[in-house]
């Protein structure tokens, strides 16, 4: 043998040293393996702890019926919520409030303008008007954001109130830390 290495050139130190190394990682990756399959047993024995194949096919389809159960109230859920987004669209969601004195001898701000939106900007505007004499109220209706009966100026200013509600929350915010 020594004779066919040295006429490759190889040294039988060198190749004793490389079949060395491979040992050695070799060596490695079994203690690895091992380790991983001791890791998987262990699982597994805790997983079947008390169960044979029909205990374990049993509780396989109990979750299989908990999954259908979840699935059908999950479809259910889904048609109620969109019950309520429909419902919800035509319900009054855009609410405007502007107070003043309508007189201008009362004070105190007495008089306001209330205006009730929908989704579409479709509702209505209240409007109270205080005096020394009464109380006179008025209501006009509003659609698609517009009024057939002339609003006066605290009307327009309650009704657009409404209509851009998140920019006048977002000016009260601003004001207040101001």
């Amino acid at each position: 043998m020594n004779g066919i290495l040295e006429s490759a050139g190889i040294d039988p130190f060198y190749l004793f040293v490389v079949l060395f190394l491979i040992q050695f990682v070799l060596l490695i990756l079994l203690i690895v393996l091992n380790s991983r399959y001791r890791k998987l047993q262990r699982s597994y024995s805790a997983f079947m702890r008390g169960r044979n194949g029909k205990n374990l096919e049993k509780a396989i389809f109990r979750k299989f019926d908990e999954l259908d159960e979840l699935s059908e109230q999950v479809a259910e859920n889904k048609a109620e919520i969109e019950k309520i987004v429909k419902k919800a669209q035509s319900h009054y969601q855009k609410t405007g409030i502007v107070k003043y004195d309508a007189f201008h001898e009362m004070g105190g701000n007495l008089s306001f303008a209330l205006t009730m939106l929908d989704r579409d900007n479709n509702g209505w505007i209240f409007n109270a008007m205080h005096s020394r004499e009464g109380c006179y109220t008025y209501i006009k209706e509003i659609v698609n954001g517009q009024s057939y009966i002339e609003l006066s100026e605290e009307e327009q200013q309650c009704l657009e109130k409404a209509i851009y509600q998140e920019e006048y929350d977002i000016r009260d915010v601003k004001e207040k830390k101001e």
